[in-house]
């Protein structure tokens, strides 16, 4: 009886480990600019300084703190962040199976457990970055397993809880919020629309306390500004026809190294939605077949017949399994989350692995659907060895990541950090942050993205006139370029303001230093000092950095 009891422990326990053996694998590959944007907030907010003071984006503040939790934590270095994303995973993994189990059976929990951990660090998601998806994952599992355990068993203290780490999932990235829609939505079907206002005052706890820090620090109009007023505009710049092309382009490879996942999620989907299945708590005798009770014996009438409110959609719920009528949602709502501006970016489809794993895991009901999904698991290994075993970091940030420079970035941040002063201000004429990060230097402008300011978007000739303003103020010891980047951002419509002045002002007042020339994916010529005067470079991917005369 112990040992039935203890497999399912061991066995997410291993799948835990295993994912973390590759995890530690890769936990060198150069952070990319998501990364390094993180990494300098939390870098700032570990010595004092608010989000949205030397750093502005229209992402919420959550992943900033979590990232100088982990800095704190672990260091400030490449090694220490993604060592802090193995913890997250590993606790998104755990919960996922907590949820698994209590939704369907200690198998169905285990395969889901199993299938998120592969999926989630597969290179289709781009899962060797921190990504702040992950962190939205992590509390939204938390959010789930809470709302479900209310669900069984109704206490005021599981759903004000609930509510606040889906509010923390949000603040993580605003997509998070679908996660929060979902709870919403699935009490209201429940028939347990009264105690929305609970749920809501919880979610909202997290957003309301960030708005009052952040208006004492005095940075709460920047903060409403790129969170709210601009990013309204970013998320409307896309049309129909865009959005279905980057949904087709990303999906592909994601759909080929996890094929068997994903045809098995799909099968569980069929399951639940064509016939209610006998979805069981880990102890039940009987299937969770209806919303009320502990023992799943009530149906949702029984507690909640006499509020009108409920009638015909509470009825209807209870005809269909609460676990098939959660997943289910659950499915459609986490799509939601990656639809936003219809960018379907590969790490936003990190919000739909728990959905796609747990229904995964619903399909898992025999010795042969076992055998069946280790099947799947090891051919979906086997399809991605090459990267998950064998590519060293620089491999894989090219593999990823094509010529965009971040292993260059980090000896460029290095030469910086050791050639000026810790009081140096320093300016990147690009979207390359995880220099800032790098180099221990605080920005000379709080501009630390160019694509805001070419988009098309009202804000953009102000935003690069700001950006010029800073520069010329601050007058920063170096400056970084990434002239590919100025090339292929700028828009027929884009103004062009920031690159004008830089043409006239740089040569006047600053002289080339340093040179890295990415010339393959395997080789990057660097040049310093005089070398780098003296160097033409060969390709059109390059970073310059040059110091004030």
């Amino acid at each position: 009886m112990r040992r039935s009891r203890a497999w399912p422990w061991l066995g997410v326990a291993l799948a835990i480990v295993a994912t973390a053996l590759l995890r530690v694998h890769l936990i060198q590959a150069p952070l990319e600019r998501d990364e390094g944007e993180y990494a300098y907030a939390g870098q700032l907010m570990l010595q004092g300084i608010p989000p949205y003071q030397l750093a502005c984006n229209m992402k919420l503040p959550g992943t900033y703190a979590a990232y100088a939790l982990i800095l704190a934590a672990f260091g400030q270095s490449i090694a220490a962040i993604h060592a802090g994303l193995l913890v997250v995973n590993a606790g998104a993994i755990f919960l996922i199976f907590l949820l698994g189990r209590r939704l369907f059976s200690n198998a169905a929990g285990l395969a889901a457990s199993a299938a998120y951990a592969l999926l989630s660090v597969s290179a289709g998601v781009l899962g060797t970055q921190a990504h702040a998806t992950h962190f939205v994952v992590l509390a939204a599992l938390a959010g789930l397993l809470l709302l479900w355990r209310y669900s069984e068993s109704p206490r005021p203290w599981m759903l004000w809880s609930s509510g606040l780490l889906f509010g923390l999932a949000y603040l993580m990235k605003q997509h998070g919020i679908f996660f929060g829609l979902f709870g919403a939505a699935y009490l209201v079907a429940e028939g347990r629309w009264k105690k929305l206002p609970l749920f809501l005052a919880g979610a909202a706890a997290p957003f309301g306390v960030t708005c009052l820090i952040l208006w004492r620090a005095g940075v709460f109009s920047r903060f409403w500004f790129w969170t709210f007023t601009y990013a309204r505009h970013y998320v409307s710049e896309n049309s129909l026809a865009d959005g279905a092309a980057a949904l087709a382009e990303t999906f592909g490879p994601i759909l080929r190294q996890g094929a068997g996942l994903w045809i098995l999620a799909a099968a569980g989907l069929a399951m639940l939605v064509g016939w209610a299945p006998q979805a069981r708590r880990p102890d039940a005798k009987e299937p969770l077949a209806v919303a009320g009770g502990r023992a799943g014996a009530d149906t949702v009438g029984a507690a909640d017949d006499k509020q009108p409110a409920a009638g015909r959609a509470g009825r209807a719920f209870a005809n269909r399994p609460r676990a098939a009528v959660f997943v289910v949602g659950l499915l459609g709502f986490s799509f939601a989350a990656i639809c936003p501006g219809l960018y379907f970016r590969a790490h936003y489809v990190v919000l739909m692995l728990p959905a796609v794993a747990l229904l995964a895991g619903s399909a898992v009901r025999g010795r042969v659907s076992g055998c069946v999904f280790a099947a799947a698991l090891a051919v979906s290994v086997a399809s991605q060895r090459e990267f998950l075993f064998r590519m060293s970091p620089v491999e894989i940030a090219r593999e990823l990541y094509g010529f965009d420079p971040f292993p260059d970035a980090i000896r460029v941040g290095a030469y910086i950090r050791s050639h000026s002063a810790n009081g140096a201000r320093i300016a990147v004429i690009g979207s390359e942050p995880e220099i800032y990060f790098y180099a221990h230097r605080h920005s000379a402008t709080s501009y630390i993205y160019i694509e805001p300011m070419v988009e098309p978007q009202p804000f953009a000739l102000t935003m690069q006139n700001d950006m010029v303003r800073e520069l010329e103020r601050a007058a920063p010891e170096y400056v970084v370029r990434f002239p590919a980047e100025e090339t292929l951002a700028l828009g027929e419509n884009s103004p062009t303001r920031l690159f004008d002045w830089w043409a006239v002002y740089g040569p006047q007042h600053y002289r080339v230093v340093g040179i890295a020339d990415i010339l393959s994916g395997e080789r990057t010529e660097y040049r310093w000092d005089a070398d780098a005067e003296r160097y033409q470079p060969k390709s059109l991917y390059y970073l310059a950095v040059y110091r004030r005369k």
